[in-house]
């Protein structure tokens, strides 16, 4: 998964904002592009905002706002992303066809606007995102978790990272002696997962990924919410790691979960739980042709829009 808000330092002058509203299957496609494009900032949003203490309802399209400097290069940068576009119509004619808009932006701080999209929100049961700079009033027994996102991914807002939420919280709660369990994260992002299963009570959370500047603002997170004792962030490819966990999360691409399939089975301890996210509808039946096979067990499968989570379960 790919989503980045902002580089570097906060910058002002002209600025070219290009919104692209994409069929959820492509939404990574794109966003890959328009990073090597040379976006200096993009976020993704995901219909409209959902109320503070409600589950988001079902939406049925994805937003892409990215920012480029309004420099020499713009008309050939925009010209080749509507010819990448063109060539995704012609590849996906079954998909409805993405649509683009430009605007150019004076004096605007875009490092700060997509913040005003990004609001707390209640993702499972329990648990609620909140972004540091806002205020929340838990309720009952809301578990809170702040975050501050910076260049990485992970705030809630995408039905994957959802999903891996209401899975997590449906193992974890499920489980009599929760502190005593292992867990490993696998491409944590901001690493919103890893302080998510602390705060349920896990003693002992590895959050591994292989981008830099997403374990860096991931350690911070983890400081912000008062859990860097419980959760260890290394940064560095999963295939390094050969401890053993009682409770696996990979919210990854299709292409990659089957790649660490073998990899993850031998991490994985006998009776432990794997949760797989940011897998999309046309992937799922390669997804199920790997992983609904011994010694996994099927145990339960989350859906929302085009996006699917499993939870498996690796038998005797």
């Amino acid at each position: 998964m790919s989503c980045h808000m902002g580089k570097g330092k906060q910058r002002k002058g002209k600025w070219l904002k290009i919104e692209l509203s994409v069929p959820s299957e492509l939404v990574d496609a794109v966003s890959n592009f328009v990073t090597e494009l040379g976006a200096q900032g993009i976020y993704q949003e995901i219909g409209k905002p959902p109320f503070t203490n409600e589950f988001p309802e079902s939406v049925n399209k994805e937003t892409l706002k990215a920012f480029f400097p309004s420099d020499a290069r713009w008309k050939n940068r925009l010209a080749s992303l509507k010819k990448y576009m063109e060539s995704l119509s012609r590849l996906f004619p079954h998909l409805k066809k993405s649509r683009l808009s430009v605007e150019t932006i004076e004096d605007e701080n875009w490092g700060e606007e997509w913040k005003k999209y990004f609001l707390p929100l209640r993702v499972s049961k329990h648990i609620v995102i909140k972004p540091t700079w806002e205020r929340y009033s838990p309720a009952g027994h809301d578990i809170v978790i702040e975050i501050d996102p910076g260049m990485a991914f992970g705030t809630g807002q995408h039905p994957s990272t959802r999903m891996c939420m209401e899975a997590l919280e449906d193992v974890l709660l499920k489980h009599r002696n929760v502190e005593q369990l292992r867990v490993l994260d696998v491409g944590t992002g901001t690493g919103i997962i890893g302080i998510a299963c602390a705060k349920l009570g896990v003693k002992k959370v590895v959050c591994v990924d292989i981008d830099k500047k997403a374990t860096e603002i991931a350690k911070e997170n983890a400081a912000i919410n008062q859990v860097e004792d419980m959760v260890e962030i290394i940064n560095g490819d999963v295939l390094t790691i050969h401890e053993s966990f009682d409770l696996i999360i990979a919210n990854l691409t299709a292409k990659m979960l089957i790649k660490l399939r073998t990899h993850f089975l031998s991490l994985l301890k006998k009776n432990g739980w794997l949760i797989i996210s940011g897998i999309i509808e046309q992937n799922k039946d390669d997804i199920e042709k790997h992983f609904n096979a011994e010694p996994f067990i099927s145990s339960q499968v989350f859906s929302e829009m085009d996006w699917r989570c499993y939870i498996f379960k690796k038998g005797d």
